[in-house]
């Protein structure tokens, strides 16, 4: 018996060395060029450092944002490779939230572990939740002015026109054949007829994942699976008194529940505080946008402008914090599970039915929304002009809502 056992011993022994030398040398490509023995805290205050210079210079959307952590963790820091980079990127979109805060999150924790993935997010988050804050209690205190007024005229057209350009570009990746086109037709006509979002988004995912996958058996098509809940309407709160307790649970769901772009968000933030609770106005939310826009850091902030116009400071904090707690706690119970489930076709499916959905609902959105800016030729106008200028040059959106405010603040002036 031991004659056979020494056998099996070294060979486990040899393999457990093989694999420790590889596991190493795995850490070493994806880790700084720094020495490897180099301090916790300096890694930690390398995380802080870094997310923090880019919460506060990270303009132009998750697409932008992402771009410049890439410049910084791989090409400057070498914390990690384009390869690894591309499969935190593809890990960031099997969950729901803000994209490019999961993916400081990620990076956080890979560069200094638990620590870093709390300090990595919340670094990136607020400064821009402190700047929001600042804008509110301006627009609180004096949005109601004339001046306010014109300035915003000139801006919340160009808003819709950031939206559909975003839409445009989403839409190319989402719409992979016709059945994801239908669902995401679908999904935009029963949101227009009052069906629940998360309903909505949920079912598109499930029907895309299963048409997918059980196509040899005989399984509902696609209509007969989404069609139960035509008749489904989310149950009407309007007017519904403001409370602490409520604002946390409504967005604590919306940041549980969201996938796609941050301006998908539009959908989540009207069918709520719009027109289930009746707290905002559209033209309110189109103004949370507005700031959102033309501040750094996640397009998500729109909620510390939201809970700032609704409950003050405590109504900011708590928003900001309700909409961005989810990001966190699914990075940390995804982070080990993802490598098993990212090439699973049945995972693949979800996430091309949820990503279509939600492009369906952001349109239905607009849509809703854009009756509010659009109110004469000069606006119109605008809008299209914008809208172009996004299309074929890519100008930084940052500019285009300033030049909009420069025309409102002009008319007003020549008036």
């Amino acid at each position: 018996m031991g004659v056979i056992i020494r056998p099996i011993g070294l060979v486990t022994g040899l393999w457990v060395a093989i694999c420790s030398a590889k596991m190493r040398e795995s850490l070493r490509m994806t880790t700084s060029s720094s020495p490897p023995d180099q301090p916790f805290r300096q890694r930690l205050a390398e995380v802080a450092l870094l997310f923090f210079k880019l919460g506060v210079t990270a303009f132009g959307g998750p697409a932008a944002h992402i771009a410049m952590m890439r410049h910084e963790v791989v090409e400057r820091r070498k914390w990690l490779d384009d390869q690894r980079f591309l499969y935190l990127l593809g890990a960031v979109n099997l969950i729901p939230g803000p994209n490019s805060t999961e993916m400081t999150i990620h990076l956080g924790f890979l560069r200094a572990g638990w620590p870093g993935l709390i300090v990595g997010g919340t670094c990136f988050i607020v400064p821009a939740m402190l700047i929001v804050m600042a804008l509110a209690w301006v627009y609180v205190r004096f949005g109601t002015t004339p001046q306010a007024g014109w300035l915003l005229y000139g801006v919340k057209p160009v808003i819709i026109a950031i939206i559909v350009q975003a839409l445009v570009g989403l839409l190319r990746q989402a719409v992979k054949g016709p059945l994801t086109a239908g669902v995401g037709l679908v999904t935009l006509a029963l949101y227009i007829r009052g069906v629940n979002e998360i309903v909505l988004l949920f079912a598109g995912g499930i029907a895309v994942m299963l048409v997918q996958n059980l196509r040899r058996l005989r399984t509902p098509g696609m209509a007969s699976l989404v069609l139960p809940f035509v008749g489904l309407s989310p149950a009407v709160l309007t007017a519904t008194a403001f409370s602490v307790p409520l604002l946390f649970l409504t967005f604590l769901k919306i940041g549980a529940v969201l996938y796609g772009s941050g301006y998908v968000l539009l959908a989540f933030l009207r069918a709520d505080f719009v027109t289930r609770l009746g707290w905002l106005t559209d033209q309110q939310l189109l103004d949370a946008v507005a700031i959102g826009q033309v501040t750094p850091g996640p397009v998500f902030t729109a909620a510390t402008f939201i809970g700032f116009v609704l409950g003050g400071v405590p109504g900011a904090v708590w928003a900001t914090l309700d909409i961005f707690l989810p990001a966190f706690i699914l990075v940390a119970i995804s982070n080990p599970l993802i490598p098993r489930i990212r090439h699973s076709p049945w995972t693949s499916g979800l996430l091309d039915g949820v990503n279509i959905t939600a492009l369906g609902l952001m349109a239905a959105v607009t849509w809703q929304l854009s009756h509010t800016p659009l109110v004469d030729p000069l606006t119109v106008a605008l809008a299209l002009v914008s809208l172009g200028l996004l299309l074929k040059w890519q100008i930084n959106a940052t500019w285009l809502v300033l030049g909009g405010a420069a025309v409102g603040l002009l008319r007003a002036a020549l008036l």
